[in-house]
This record gives C-alpha cells, structure tokens and sequence, in this order.
C-alpha cells in the first residue's frame, strides 16, 4: 500500500522538529516518557532529508536566566544527532529561533517562508509533547496549514499542576493527542505511519 495514499503526505510536506537540544538532559527535569522519540526523530530527519522534503530545525533560545536552554551555554545546543544531519538533506532547511512556545513566532518568520515555498502541510515533531509541539501544532491547524504530529517522535516530562496533582508524561502526551485529533488542529499519528 502507498504510504502517501495512506497518509496523504504532501512532496513539500515540511518537517519541523522543535527544540531539540542539550538542555533537556539537565538532571533537575522530572522522569519523561518516550525513550524512543530520538531515533523516532532521527528516522523522521533522515526521510525527510532523502525525498528532498523541506526540514525546518527549530532552537528555543530561553530569556530565562536559569534555564538550561539559554543561548551561550551547551544547553542550547541541538543535541548531536540533530546537529550531525543538518545541512545533509537534499531539499531546502531552514533555522528557526524563537524565545515562546510557538514555532510560528520566531526567527525567521515561519508562516512567511511557508507561505513562500506553497507549503500548506507541516509535520511537528520534538520536545516538549504539551508545550512547544502542541503550542505549534495548535498554531499551525489555526493558520489554515494541514497539521501532522507523529506522537511517538516527541517527549515530555512530569508536571504538577495548580492544585498541586501530578501527572505523568505518559498522562500528558496522551491528553494532548487527544486535545490535537477532538480539536481538529492536527491529525495524530504513528512515526512507521509516515515512513516510506
């Protein structure tokens, strides 16, 4: 069976991988689920890179003093399987930075280099699973563009909410796939389901 039948993916369909640096090997964020969103990314990274498929790296370069994430220090860096496959692919790449959660607020303007290339369908992958990918993706469906998020290709980390609960990274990732497919912002998917 086709794959692109299956998942209707565009020949231009952009590939944005959020946030995808050092910083959040820092020992001071909670457990996290997903062991497997690394090579899920990778293996995303590399397709996409092999069909001439526009990628878009995205760098959340934090304002915050105390985060990880800060431009000047390790943390804000890609981490090195990232790093490795930049400007290895065959279509056109584009680094995105931005200090929010949206990748749709950055620099340079994503919408606008989109828009520029005839783009209307993206696939958000990366980290965090309910902050900048949801953020993103929620963005993107707004704007008109035909979402993808590939789950098993993003991560996130416990979290407490205001009433002092907890819930597990597993918890939240399957909230915010569920909020992506009821909202109709994004389609949710399985990695091999985009795979050729």
């Amino acid at each position: 069976m086709d794959i692109a039948q299956v998942t209707r993916i565009a020949q231009n369909s952009a590939l944005v991988v959020i946030d995808v640096q050092k910083g959040w090997h820092d020992p001071a964020f909670p457990p996290r689920n997903n062991p497997a969103a690394e090579e899920n990314l990778a293996s995303l990274i590399d397709t996409w890179q092999a069909a001439g498929r526009p990628v878009v790296f995205v760098r959340h370069d934090s304002p915050k003093p105390d985060s990880p994430l800060r431009p000047g220090q390790e943390g804000n860096d890609f981490q090195d399987f990232v790093e490795q496959r930049r400007g290895k692919g065959a279509g056109p790449e584009l680094l995105l930075t931005k200090t929010v959660n949206s990748a749709f607020i950055g620099t340079p303007d994503l919408r606008a280099w989109l828009d520029a290339a005839g783009i209307r369908q993206i696939v958000v992958a990366g980290i965090m699973t309910n902050w900048c990918v949801d953020t993103t993706a929620r963005m993107g469906g707004n704007l008109g563009y035909d979402v993808i998020v590939p789950i098993d290709a993003t991560h996130t980390f416990d979290a407490v909410g205001p009433d002092g609960e907890a819930l597990t990274a597993d918890a939240l990732a399957r909230a915010t796939a569920v909020n992506l497919h009821a909202g109709g912002f994004a389609r949710v998917v399985r990695t091999a389901e985009l795979l050729g």
